[in-house]
């Protein structure tokens, strides 16, 4: 009985796992270009960016664009410095039946809201099969200067994340 109930754990944890990043690590490389994505605005895209500042990341299913919009309006409202800190949404393009053209509005929409933002566009899951990160869901990811995970949640985060997060931040701009 011990040795079945192991095997199933292990069969269980990869599953449990899907949607965030190791804390602590930095995911493999990626870039969206061509097929595989771009950024919004026309061009390529590369985690390499993610290096040099700190960074907050949003991979979001268009379907569940909604989902963190308490975690954003909390990042709006603690107006980090801009040259230390800044934000990529990537939109998973290929996780909904929405049209792109529809799609295409609403990011012109969210970009005049959040302007300092740069949004990109995963037509193929990307990051959902080279990153492991949650498909058809909203997943939160913060980096350190180095391009390392500092907090990884996919999901609605609760309040007390959205201050875990807040905090992660200012504790790595001091």
């Amino acid at each position: 009985m011990k040795k079945w109930l192991t095997l199933l754990c292990a069969a269980l944890l990869p599953a449990l796992a899907l949607g965030t990043l190791p804390v602590g690590q930095q995911p493999p490389p990626v870039t969206l270009d061509g097929e595989k994505g771009e950024r919004v605005s026309g061009g390529a895209w590369s985690s390499d960016e993610l290096v040099g500042s700190i960074h907050i990341l949003f991979y979001v299913d268009p379907d569940e664009s909604d989902l963190n919009n308490a975690a954003s309006e909390a990042l709006k409202a603690a107006d980090f410095d801009k040259q230390q800190f800044r934000s990529v949404a990537i939109i998973n393009m290929d996780a909904t039946w929405l049209p792109n053209v529809v799609i295409q509005m609403r990011l012109e929409s969210k970009q005049e809201e959040y302007p300092r933002t740069v949004y990109v566009r995963d037509y193929q899951k990307v990051l959902v099969e080279q990153w492991n990160l949650a498909d058809d869901s909203s997943d939160i990811v913060l980096f350190d200067r180095d391009g390392t995970v500092l907090f990884s949640v996919d999901g609605q985060l609760s309040d007390a994340q959205i201050q875990e997060l807040l905090g992660l931040i200012r504790e790595r701009m001091n």
